[in-house]
């Protein structure tokens, strides 16, 4: 495969090394990956934890959804911010200093006393996620030769990033039984710290030569649209679709977008050059996999919810319930990559979706006295199971067709649709939910909002494999568009 010309020069201060052995090599890979599955488990690791953070804190029920949707939107609404960063100052520097601030982040929100300040904790680990996520899959992409060897690289790191949010349930069920809400947060200090002793290690700095600085306004611009728009649906739970609470943040959320598409369009040093959208490759890749986004981490809440809520399974139990759907998301991640020479890019992500559709489908079939064998087990591998598919090449397409000075923002890009697919999709998922239940709490009531919400996800990856089959390039057409 051919792409774009690399254009990438090392500053003078630390400059670009050369392709390390095979060992070293794939040591940057695990601790890149290391990264990239703490930011994400931290999307879904609180879940098992809200009740009894419900308890000890007194959060309300919108609070509890906050606990998830603050740290998904200022990761996702700073991460292009964070990857045009770690192209300017290094990728090294940002993966070490976004780890770093999570790291500590994670300290305050473990030792939290008010609501509050578990939230503003989780918002600042969004931030920290926000600057080292991108840098993950750019170190990744850097290090592994262009080829069959990058293509499993990459599959490795979607399989490490699904896998984060597939072990957030149990990790945090056996955190919740065995010790208290508290470590689903402080887990992260002792890991962080053996994940920041690699980096220092083994991985070696690189950056793209030139003065230019980041576009602070934009990062601002795009973090607080997406955040008021997320806000806006997050209120249809209580006011509906038609209130003013509902309208206003939904229609301030879009104009904001639309102000951050035109600051973009003028600005010198753009945070979003919108000429990487011309490319063919990157803009059906990252529309795709918002979608795919948007149905995957509601997954594992509603299916956390309804383990413990209806079936009335411990927290340790609804994290074991979880993991064969968790290794069935690595084992997608890692068998596209064999797929992907042999069927081409668009065959793979749609067979993948379709597998994933028809997963949520079964899992909306769900009953108030399910059986785990067909009421967790086989629905759950079946949907994780097509995104760790699915989106392997997704990964791909968005990140290997563009300039060695854009590797940043084009890892960040395809992190940002991920996760803010995830965040809104969350809102809506949950919205819908909730309108079903009627503010009933009787297992029946639960389970035909958690059976709606998995309905309406089924629907969206239908929808999503007929634009991939238009969309995205196909096995013999030119990836760069």
């Amino acid at each position: 495969m051919t792409g774009m010309p690399r254009t990438e020069t090392a500053s003078p201060s630390a400059s670009a090394p050369p392709i390390p052995a095979p060992t070293r090599l794939w040591l940057v890979v695990l601790v890149a990956c290391a990264g990239a599955f703490l930011v994400v488990l931290d999307v879904s690791v609180v879940n098992v934890a809200l009740p009894s953070m419900r308890e000890a804190l007194g959060l309300t029920a919108p609070g509890l959804q906050w606990v998830v949707n603050v740290y998904s939107i200022t990761f996702a609404g700073f991460m292009l911010l964070g990857g045009r960063a770690a192209d300017l100052f290094g990728r090294k520097r940002m993966f070490v200093v976004g780890l770093s601030l999570f790291t500590l982040a994670s300290v305050a929100g473990g030792l939290a006393q008010e609501g509050w300040q578990l939230l503003a904790a989780r918002a600042v680990q969004g931030l920290g996620a926000a600057a080292l996520a991108p840098a993950t899959l750019t170190l990744v992409t850097a290090a592994v030769p262009a080829g069959p060897a990058r293509t499993r690289a990459v599959g490795t790191w979607t399989a490490v990033g699904a896998a984060g949010g597939a072990a957030g349930g149990f990790v945090g069920g056996a955190l919740v039984d065995l010790l208290s809400w508290r470590w689903v947060l402080l887990i992260n200090v002792p890991i962080g710290v053996l994940v920041l002793a690699g980096a220092f290690r083994w991985l070696s700095e690189s950056r793209v030569d030139g003065g230019r600085r980041l576009d602070l306004p934009g990062a601002v611009l795009v973090t607080a649209g997406l955040a008021t728009l997320a806000y806006g649906i997050v209120q249809t739970e209580e006011a509906g679709w038609t209130s003013a609470a509902t309208v206003l943040p939904l229609l301030a959320g879009a104009l904001l977008l639309a102000v951050f598409v035109l600051v973009e369009s003028r600005a010198a040093q753009p945070l979003m050059p919108l000429r990487i959208f011309r490319t063919r490759a990157v803009s059906a890749a990252n529309v795709t996999m918002l979608l795919c986004g948007s149905t995957s981490f509601g997954m594992w809440f509603f299916m956390t919810l309804y383990a413990q809520n209806v079936l009335g399974y411990e927290p340790l139990e609804a994290g074991l319930a979880l993991i064969p759907s968790s290794a069935s998301v690595i084992i997608g991640s890692k068998l596209a990559p064999r797929l992907l020479p042999r069927l081409g890019a668009r065959p793979v992500a749609v067979l993948g979706v379709l597998v994933a559709a028809g997963g949520f489908g079964w899992q909306s079939t769900m009953t108030a006295d399910g059986h785990y064998l067909t009421a967790i087990l086989l629905p759950g591998v079946l949907m994780m199971f097509g995104i760790g598919l699915g989106s392997t090449p997704l990964a791909v397409l968005a990140t290997t067709r563009v300039p060695t000075t854009d590797a940043g923002l084009a890892s960040g890009l395809i992190n940002t649709s991920r996760t803010m697919g995830g965040a809104l999709g969350l809102a809506t998922l949950s919205t819908v939910a909730a309108s079903v239940t009627s503010g009933a709490t009787t297992p029946e009531a639960l389970t035909s909002g958690y059976a709606a919400a998995f309905r309406v996800a089924a629907c969206v990856l239908v929808a999503t494999a007929v634009v991939m089959a238009v969309w995205l390039p196909g096995e013999k057409e030119p990836m760069k568009g």
